[in-house]
């Protein structure tokens, strides 16, 4: 279904938004220091080509860990970010969600376009990965919040430090 989705969205605008983005990346990374603006755009323009199936989602998230990205400057990059570049693409995407809106079969769409508006605002120390990939990280920080609410800890999976919900680890599950 995704491949499906993922054609019509091409076919009907999905080339348009993902060029927009890819342009904003190329002329950010023109100017050296638009470089990790670049990175996120670039990425987020592949993401826009053919967004059904995949997810964004925080870096710290998927990671668990802080890192340059997540942290203060993820905020600071973000502003600037929406400030110079990032409100000509989050209009795009809700004009182009209200015109795929207006009728049934275009809803699909319309959330897609609005998901990458929200992600226009803010797309520094963001991944995209399948959606599977982005449920399995939730539900694993979700476990580990969890355990930590409660004062226990759940012992490691792996090199991750993702937590397995029955406490074995990996090599006792065979």
């Amino acid at each position: 279904m995704s491949l499906i989705l993922n054609l019509i969205w091409f076919v009907f605008g999905g080339w348009l938004m993902g060029l927009a983005w890819w342009l904003g990346a190329i002329l950010l990374a023109l100017t050296i220091v638009g470089l990790p603006w670049a990175a996120a755009a670039w990425r987020i323009g592949s993401f826009t080509f053919f967004p059904f199936g995949r997810e964004a989602i925080s870096r710290r998230e998927l990671t668990g860990r802080e890192d340059a990205i997540t942290g203060v400057w993820r905020l600071f990059l973000n502003v600037l970010w929406f400030l110079l570049a990032g409100w000509y693409l989050v209009i795009g995407h809700i004009v182009a969600a209200v015109l795929c809106g207006i009728t049934i079969i275009g809803i699909p769409f319309a959330v897609q376009h609005l998901k990458l508006a929200a992600l226009s605002f803010a797309p520094v120390g963001t991944e995209i990965v399948p959606v599977e990939m982005a449920e399995e990280a939730r539900r694993a920080n979700a476990r580990e919040g969890l355990a930590r609410y409660r004062g226990a800890s759940l012992p490691a999976d792996d090199n991750t430090g993702h937590s397995s919900p029955d406490g074995a680890r990996p090599e006792d599950r065979k």
